[in-house]
């Protein structure tokens, strides 16, 4: 095998109406990129090239037939383009969520899922996508992770993760009502996305994670006179998983564990609902953020951010969550690569 040192990782260019293609022409130029993973992009060429053109940029690659040739090369980090044509030009409207794009998105990420259940590919990094314009497209489940878990027969828990440098978060609840967010909360939820997280910062090269949990309610519940789940279902959890040997603490606060944590007091926190995670982890850094689909048997990641439809084809995206989208999933990949070993 060329790359048992390097991990080899998917990078597709995502909602063809967005800013996914110029990003991967900003990732692709950049020299360091080749020393992290041997990079095989997935896409339509047309896509490709639109995208450096919006950059500015040209970037060498390298054509493949299939996913197996990508083993057998030794490209020096040259990144490798694997063609697919899955959408024509002039069916998309930039800054649009059209059907055509959510259903590119959804045959690309297909293929590259069938190639790393194949082992011909170590991890998936994916440009960002629109979940409306993939359910106009064909998706059939309230978001991309559900999708992966079922493609790839995942019948334990999964969750999103959402890291900020060594901050990571990990939810009970995720794309669901706010209203039916308490429903959600159960000893077991608890541990799982605790458990979920703990050997995924593992996996990340993360020596002994300390994990703090969040409080659902205003003040932690303030002893039970402004909610019983903390009391009766988060407080026992965390005592179960302290006993297990974890490094966890909680329940916390929501409006003060961040503080803790950007303080490096923890490097992950386990959130109750959607919100209560993302405002944070957002504000802190949105244009560095990056979200991991926790749980599924390859690392997948993906910018936090969206498609920026506001801003597609104007030259403006920023390259970073990407980067570090990219250098996530090549860590984790390598970790894969390790294992087998």
């Amino acid at each position: 095998m060329a790359h048992q040192t390097k991990p080899v990782v998917a990078v597709t260019l995502g909602d063809p109406a967005g800013i996914g293609s110029e990003l991967v022409a900003r990732l692709l130029a950049r020299p360091d990129v080749g020393q992290l993973a041997q990079v095989v992009l997935v896409g339509d060429s047309w896509l490709w090239e639109r995208g450096q053109a919006i950059a500015g940029l040209r970037v060498a690659t390298r054509l493949v037939h299939d996913f197996p040739e990508v083993r057998s090369l030794d490209t020096g980090g040259m990144p490798l383009f694997l063609c697919m044509d899955t959408v024509a030009e002039d069916d998309v409207a930039m800054g649009q969520a059209q059907a055509c794009g959510g259903a590119s998105v959804l045959r690309v990420l297909n293929a590259c899922m069938d190639a790393a259940k194949r082992g011909e590919v170590d991890a998936i990094c994916f440009a960002p996508l629109n979940k409306f314009a993939m359910k106009l497209g064909g998706l059939q489940h309230e978001d991309e992770l559900h999708h992966f878990a079922e493609y790839l027969g995942v019948t334990g828990y999964f969750c999103e993760f959402n890291t900020l440098g060594e901050l990571w978060t990990s939810r009970v609840s995720s794309h669901i009502p706010l209203r039916d967010a308490a429903g959600y909360l159960s000893k077991d939820r608890i541990k799982d996305a605790t458990r979920l997280i703990y050997r995924s910062l593992e996996a990340a090269g993360f020596a002994r994670p300390t994990v703090a949990v969040a409080a659902f309610n205003p003040h932690g519940g303030d002893g039970g006179s402004c909610g019983r789940e903390e009391v009766e279902i988060i407080q026992p959890a965390v005592r179960e998983l302290v006993a297990e040997g974890l490094s966890v603490d909680g329940p916390f606060p929501a409006d003060t564990i961040f503080l803790k944590a950007r303080d490096g007091q923890y490097q992950a926190i386990v959130t109750m609902y959607h919100d209560q995670g993302q405002i944070a982890i957002k504000l802190m850094g949105f244009s560095k953020g990056v979200t991991v689909q926790g749980g599924l048997p390859i690392p997948i990641t993906t910018p936090a951010h969206g498609t920026a439809y506001d801003i597609a084809g104007q030259g403006k995206a920023d390259v970073n969550a990407t980067l570090n989208a990219l250098r996530i999933a090549a860590r984790m990949g390598l970790a894969q690569i390790q294992c087998r070993v």
